[in-house]
């Protein structure tokens, strides 16, 4: 059960308006093509999101699950899509960065998506752009789902300054075995999502003398433009954020910092060809011994293999819960990693040899023609292409000369 004590104490303003008599209504904005999960939300938040900051097609027929359909759809919209951002920027007063929660598999997330994150990246430059990417797991039943994902890799590729990747099967994984069910729901496995959406902006919500801004933190997990994709894990979950998690033994906050390793604790599903860490970030919450963070770093240190060119520098931020909710076992600690790792190739991998498979027969390639792709073809091999210049990059990355010069001295005539 959820207890309300005392005052809330975070900064509520980082991700919501406040407009009086305790109400708070998010910086979001909330576009589907379908009605469905946007009447779901509106029903179950009892209206908490603005109005005019949702946007759902009028034909409510969705994108047919092809990225072009919501890419198109998106461009066709573009100037509603503009008009609810500048309203909504009206009311920031420091605005320091977007982020994009969407899944990379169907065709609203990944058309829609795709396109909105050109719009930032090019009409917000300055500003950092991140998102919260869902990837689709080992199954599925949408059979060009391959190629979704693969023309929204490109735009996560060269729109955006930091991905946080979740696998949909590792997450089912994590749900089974935190759950203790075989069947967790949608709601359940969104509240593992959450869990860790909450905890990355901990540092922002309480802030303190460092890792208070976003720009901190990316800046300590991404040394290179190319190299930005972030992989979470998470130890362990209490009922205050994963309401139906079973009741667990109270581990140290140095046991849980050094589980984060754990392959199983993580969101997207790796194998041991690549595991070269190329920078890890932690935020611990809940009652920890300060004593704890110290040895944790010495023993993350020691088992993670990092980079040869790396500093090997294990970063640890002291975060806070907040005292305005409270169950159970909400003191225990609770920890986050943030981690750089050459261990996307897994995934990177895996989704170009399922696009490979299809696109070697053309299979429904020519559904992807549209407004703004006039030839397939091209379209798929621009982004294959750009995949592949990411995976070599991490691959690289894990050599001791990447950081070297390549271009070699030359004479110049004056």
């Amino acid at each position: 059960m959820w207890e309300s004590k005392g005052k809330r104490q975070d900064e509520t303003n980082v991700f919501f308006n406040y407009n009086g008599d305790n109400k708070y209504t998010p910086r979001a904005l909330l576009i589907d093509l379908e009605p469905g999960v946007i009447s779901d939300i509106k029903s179950k938040t009892n209206h908490l999101f603005h109005d005019r900051n949702i946007h759902v097609s009028q034909t409510g027929l969705g994108a047919g699950n092809i990225w072009t359909k919501g890419y198109d759809y998106a461009d066709n919209n573009v100037e509603i899509f503009l008009d609810m951002l500048d309203k909504e920027l009206d009311s920031c007063d420091n605005l320091e960065a977007f982020q994009l929660i969407h899944s990379v598999g169907g065709g609203t997330g990944s058309g829609v998506g795709s396109y909105l994150l050109e719009i930032l990246s090019d009409r917000y430059n300055k500003k950092l752009t991140t998102t919260w990417s869902i990837f689709p797991g080992n199954s599925s039943d949408v059979v060009i789902q391959p190629y979704n994902t693969i023309l929204t890799l490109k735009r996560l590729c060269e729109n955006s300054d930091a991905n946080i990747v979740i696998e949909n099967s590792a997450l089912m994984k994590i749900a089974l075995n935190t759950l203790q069910t075989n069947s967790p729901t949608i709601e359940q496995t969104n509240q593992f999502i959450s869990t860790i959406m909450s905890s990355s902006t901990n540092t922002l919500r309480f802030p303190k003398y460092s890792y208070n801004s976003l720009t901190s933190i990316i800046s300590t997990l991404i040394p290179t433009p190319d190299l930005h994709f972030i992989q979470p894990s998470y130890s362990q979950y209490t009922s205050d954020f994963v309401e139906d998690v079973k009741f667990f033994k109270k581990s140290s906050s140095l046991e849980v910092l050094i589980s984060l390793l754990d392959r199983s604790n993580k969101f997207i599903e790796t194998n041991d060809r690549y595991q070269k860490y190329i920078s890890i970030f932690n935020i611990l919450q809940g009652d920890y011994d300060q004593l704890d963070i110290q040895k944790s770093i010495i023993r993350t240190q020691q088992r993670a293999s990092f980079v040869p060119w790396s500093s090997s520098s294990v970063h640890i931020a002291q975060g806070e819960k907040s005292k305005y909710y409270q169950t159970l076992n909400s003191n225990y600690p609770n920890g986050l990693m943030l981690s750089n790792s050459s261990s996307i190739i897994t995934l990177l991998e895996k989704s170009c040899k399922e696009f490979d498979k299809l696109f070697k027969k053309r299979a429904f390639a020519k559904n992807y023609l549209g407004k703004l792709v006039e030839n397939e073809v091209v379209e798929f091999e621009d982004s294959r292409s750009s995949v592949q210049r990411i995976i070599d990059e991490y691959k690289n990355a894990e050599l001791i000369s990447y950081l070297d010069d390549d271009d070699d001295d030359e004479d110049v005539d004056i």
